[in-house]
């Protein structure tokens, strides 16, 4: 009986968090928290950690417009590159790719005038992704 309940729960736990996330998807972003939750959420689902986990290391540092477009060009702040050139070169493309295929992203009006121009940063480590802002 009490293994019954435990599934119960755990599957009525899991339809809310389903409900919550679909919700919060869609809805813009309004905090920090949230920007930075759905940049990586977007980033792990539209990227082949494949192509990125070759051991190499990027961070890149970028800023957004109040409509949540990219501002300017994102740059590299450090990088430890591992393979030849031509591993190199697709590490730091497949990385910047991943930015833009994520952007714009959704915020409301408000939360977009307080992250104009405010530098974000993205650390990729053998492609794992790492949000800071």
């Amino acid at each position: 009986m009490t293994r019954t309940r435990m599934c119960l729960a755990w599957a009525i736990a899991t339809l809310f968090a389903a409900h919550a996330a679909a919700t919060q998807d869609t809805a813009p972003a309004n905090t920090l928290h949230d920007l930075g939750a759905r940049l990586e959420a977007c980033l792990k689902e539209g990227r082949s950690h494949d192509e990125l986990a070759n051991g190499s290391e990027v961070t890149i540092l970028f800023a957004l417009k109040r409509d949540g477009n990219l501002l300017g060009r994102p740059r590299i702040t450090h990088s430890a590159l591992i393979g030849g050139v031509e591993d190199q070169k697709l590490f730091i493309a497949g990385a910047i790719s991943a930015i833009d295929g994520c952007l714009p992203l959704k915020v409301t009006p408000g939360f977009g005038g307080a992250i104009a121009g405010r530098p974000i940063a993205l650390r990729v480590v053998r492609g794992l992704w790492r949000v800071g802002i």
